[in-house]
C-alpha cells in the first residue's frame, strides 16, 4: 500500500516538498524581518532583576551649577517688541509698508504689512544698562543685574501656540513626549522624599492642548503634580473623615501588600513599580505638602514683596511664593503656567494688564531667592513660546490693533543657577522679526539647562519599547556657552 511521502523522509527532498515543509518557518522569518524594519518587533523580555523607579537623589555626571528650576511660562507669547527688544526702525517706518523680507504670518487672513511701533519708551536699567520697557516692567528693571536676557529665541518650523509650548517643554512640536520637568527629575530625583519632585502650578485654567507636565514614555513617578491656584491646591490630598487615622493606615497597608504581591509575579513591570512609588509618596505628602503650601507662615514683608497684598498681583504672587517654598524643601522643578499673553487685538491695553499682574511677583521671586542664598543654585526662567510680529494685526472694524505670532525671533529671560548676570545674548534683525545673531533654538535651550544640572544631553535617555528616547536627540542642539558664568 503506497502512502503519501513523509515530510521528514528522504522522499521529501524536492523543492515543492521543501517549501511545503518549511512554509511556516519561512513566513515567520519574513514577518520578523518586516516587523523589525518597521520597528514593531517585540523586544527581549526584561531582566528578572526588579527595576525600581523612585525620587531618591541621583549623582549627576558633572558638577551641577543648579539644583532646582522655577519656570514661569507666560503662555500666549509676550510681545518682545514692547517689553525687551527696542527697535528704532519701527518708529522710522511707523504706518508704512513693511520694507523687510517676507513676513511669516500665522494668520494671513487678518494680517497687514503696516509697521506698528511700540507706544512706550525704553530705558537702560541697572549697572549692566539693559534696555527695557521699564514703564510696564518697573520691578523687572530692579533685577536686570541678575538676569540673562536672550533676545534670539527661535522655534524652527513652528507657528502656533500648542506646538510652541510643546517645543519649549518637551523638545518637539508634535504631541506625546516627556516634559522637561520629567526629564530633570528622572535624571536627578529629588532632595525631598515627602514632596513631588515636579510640580505644575496652573493659573487661570489649564493651557490649551495636552498637559505639558506629563511623563509620557518615562515612568509615571516623574510626571508633574498639579497644584491649583485656590484651595484645595492638591486634589484628594486629605482623606475623608471616616477614613482618617487607623482606617486609612490599614487600607494603605492592604493596598501596598496586594501591589507588591502582584509586582513579584510581574518582575520588570515598570508602570506598576512607579504606581507603587506614587502611592507611597501620596501618603507621605499629606503632612509635608500641607505645610509647604501654607502661606500663612510667611512674614508680612515677604507677602508684600510678592504682591499678596494687592488683588492685581495676588494670584501670581501666591504662585511664585509657593514655588520658592517648594524648592527650598527639595522640589526639583516647579513650572508656573501663566496663560494669557496672546494679544492679537487691543495689544497695548492687554499688555498693560498682563504685566501689572506678573511683573512684581516674578521680580519678587528673584529678590527673595537671592536674599535667602538660593538664587545661585536655582534657575528662574520667564517667557513664553513665541513673541509678536512688528506689523499690525487687525481683527475688524472698531477693534484696536494687535500683533500676530512670531516664532522666528523672540525674547525670554533667566536668572541664577550659574548663568551670567546683567547679560544680553543674541539679537533679532532691525525690525525684531527674525533672530539673526547667536540664535537659540529649543534644543539649545534644553541642552544648556541640562548641562547646568550636571546632566549630559546625549546620555540622558530612556529605553521605551525598544527605542531610546531623549529630550534632545543627538546632533539637534548644543550648549549656549555665551550665557554661562
Amino acid at each position: 500500500m503506497s502512502s503519501s511521502p513523509s515530510f521528514f523522509g528522504p522522499s521529501a527532498s524536492s523543492r515543492r516538498h521543501f517549501l511545503a515543509k518549511n512554509a511556516l518557518g519561512i513566513s515567520s522569518l519574513a514577518s520578523a524581518w518586516l516587523l523589525n524594519r518597521e520597528g514593531l518587533l517585540a523586544q527581549p523580555k526584561p531582566s528578572l532583576e526588579q527595576v525600581t523607579y523612585d525620587l531618591l537623589p541621583k549623582r549627576p555626571i558633572e558638577a551641577p551649577r543648579a539644583q532646582a528650576m522655577i519656570s514661569i511660562f507666560t503662555g500666549g507669547g509676550p510681545s518682545h517688541l514692547d517689553l525687551f527688544d527696542y527697535k528704532p526702525a519701527l518708529e522710522k517706518y511707523a504706518g508704512q509698508q513693511f520694507p523687510g523680507k517676507d513676513i511669516k504670518y500665522d494668520n494671513a487672513g487678518q494680517a497687514t504689512s503696516i509697521v506698528m511701533p511700540s507706544k512706550w519708551k525704553f530705558n537702560r536699567r541697572g549697572e549692566c544698562g539693559m534696555e527695557i520697557n521699564d514703564t510696564l516692567l518697573p520691578h523687572f528693571a530692579e533685577i536686570t543685574d541678575e538676569v540673562t536676557l536672550i533676545r534670539s529665541m527661535n522655534l524652527p518650523n513652528i507657528r502656533n501656540h500648542v506646538a510652541g509650548m510643546r517645543a519649549l517643554t518637551t523638545g518637539r512640536g508634535p504631541e506625546g513626549w516627556p516634559s522637561l520637568g520629567s526629564w530633570i527629575t528622572y535624571g536627578l530625583g529629588a532632595e525631598s522624599q515627602n514632596l513631588p519632585a515636579f510640580v505644575a502650578l496652573v493659573l487661570g485654567g489649564n493651557p490649551p492642548g495636552s498637559p505639558f507636565w506629563d511623563s509620557r514614555h518615562l515612568p509615571s513617578v516623574y510626571q508633574g503634580t498639579i497644584v491649583r491656584e485656590t484651595e484645595p491646591r492638591i486634589a484628594n490630598l486629605r482623606p475623608p473623615m471616616h477614613l482618617r487615622g487607623e482606617a486609612q493606615k490599614n487600607q494603605l497597608g492592604l493596598l501596598d501588600k496586594l501591589n507588591r504581591d502582584h509586582l513579584a509575579e510581574l518582575p520588570g513591570e515598570d508602570d506598576l513599580s512607579a504606581r507603587i512609588a506614587s502611592y507611597e509618596l501620596a501618603a507621605r505628602m499629606q503632612t509635608e505638602a500641607t505645610d509647604a503650601l501654607d502661606l500663612s507662615r510667611e512674614s508680612e514683608a515677604t507677602k508684600k514683596l510678592y504682591g499678596l497684598d494687592d488683588p492685581t498681583t495676588q494670584r501670581m504672587g501666591e504662585a511664585c511664593l509657593l514655588a520658592r517654598r517648594l524648592v527650598e524643601r527639595g522640589v526639583r522643578f516647579v513650572q508656573i503656567w501663566n496663560y494669557g499673553w496672546d494679544m492679537h487685538e487691543n495689544l497695548f491695553a492687554a499688555l498693560e494688564g498682563a504685566c501689572a499682574k506678573a511683573d512684581k511677583p516674578a521680580a519678587g521671586l528673584v529678590k527673595d531667592l537671592k536674599g535667602r542664598g538660593l538664587l545661585d543654585s536655582t534657575i528662574v526662567q520667564w517667557g513664553g513660546e513665541m513673541g509678536r510680529l512688528p506689523v499690525v494685526q487687525n481683527r475688524g472694524a472698531g477693534r484696536e490693533p494687535g500683533r500676530d505670532h512670531n516664532t522666528e525671533g523672540f525674547s525670554l529671560w533667566m536668572a541664577g543657577g550659574g548663568l551670567k548676570k546683567g547679560h544680553i545674548h543674541g539679537a533679532t534683525d532691525e525690525f525684531g522679526h527674525r533672530a539673526v545673531q547667536d540664535i537659540v533654538t529649543q534644543h539649545d535651550f534644553h541642552c544648556t539647562l541640562l548641562r547646568q544640572f550636571g546632566l549630559d544631553p546625549d546620555s540622558l535617555t530612556y529605553q521605551h519599547s525598544g527605542q531610546s528616547v531623549a529630550l534632545v536627540e543627538k546632533g539637534q542642539g548644543s550648549v549656549v556657552d555665551g550665557i554661562l558664568a
